[in-house]
């Protein structure tokens, strides 16, 4: 497990036990997809799953957005995936592997105020197919989980941040085919699948977890 918040991976690290190793990094910074491919490759003899799942937000009107922080959204959302997924081919390719990237639903549509975040995760998704496909000969498959609005603490404090959280809630719930936010146990159980043997001859996929948000 990647992350910057050395307290709480830690913290998790020891809740799961053995399986579990933590390394405290940036995926931002291009030193720290080396470090996270070393260390599973010592701790557990290889690597044969990776699941790029940090991502930052970002809300602006596009006309007038500094491009200052859209370049840390791609720096997180996108190129941190990408330097990821290549010190992982290292030691995948030829011998096998599973890719999951977690995309979003704003891959697929479009949100205002949302436009650059949802580019961040579009470009995620072209690659996430091309590397498919070019990696498909050689035993690395490559797919993408991606969640509507998902009930996770920072959607929480999200509601929470509005003048009338409830009624934004319900809302936002109507736009919901399913009539509910996501739970982090179902975007969990998709990342597993596409990691799974069982989805051995599924690659270049993107598994929409959003209660039908994007088929509506």
């Amino acid at each position: 497990m990647v992350a910057r918040g050395a307290e709480r991976g830690e913290a998790l690290a020891a809740e799961l036990g053995e399986r579990a190793h933590f390394l405290a990094g940036d995926v931002g910074e291009p030193a720290t997809a080396g470090r996270a491919v070393a260390l599973a490759v010592e701790r557990f003899g290889a690597l044969d799953v990776l699941v790029n799942n940090a991502g930052i937000d970002h809300t602006a009107a596009l006309e007038s957005a500094p491009l200052g922080p859209v370049r840390q959204v791609f720096d997180v959302n996108f190129f941190g995936a990408l330097q990821l997924m290549q010190a992982a081919a290292a030691v995948m390719l030829d011998r096998g592997g599973a890719i999951v990237n977690l995309t979003s639903r704003l891959a697929s549509i479009g949100v205002p105020t949302m436009s650059l975040y949802a580019a961040s995760k579009g470009a995620l998704l072209a690659l996430t197919r091309g590397a498919a496909v070019e990696w498909a000969g050689r035993g690395v498959r490559v797919n993408a989980v991606a969640p509507g609005l998902t009930e996770t603490p920072l959607a929480r404090e999200w509601i929470a941040a509005m003048e009338d959280p409830e009624a934004w809630r319900r809302e936002v719930e109507a736009t919901i085919p399913q009539g509910r936010l996501g739970s982090a146990e179902e975007v969990a159980a998709a990342v597993a699948y596409l990691a799974s043997e069982e989805a051995g001859h599924v690659t270049g996929a993107s598994l929409a977890i959003d209660g039908g948000y994007t088929a509506a």
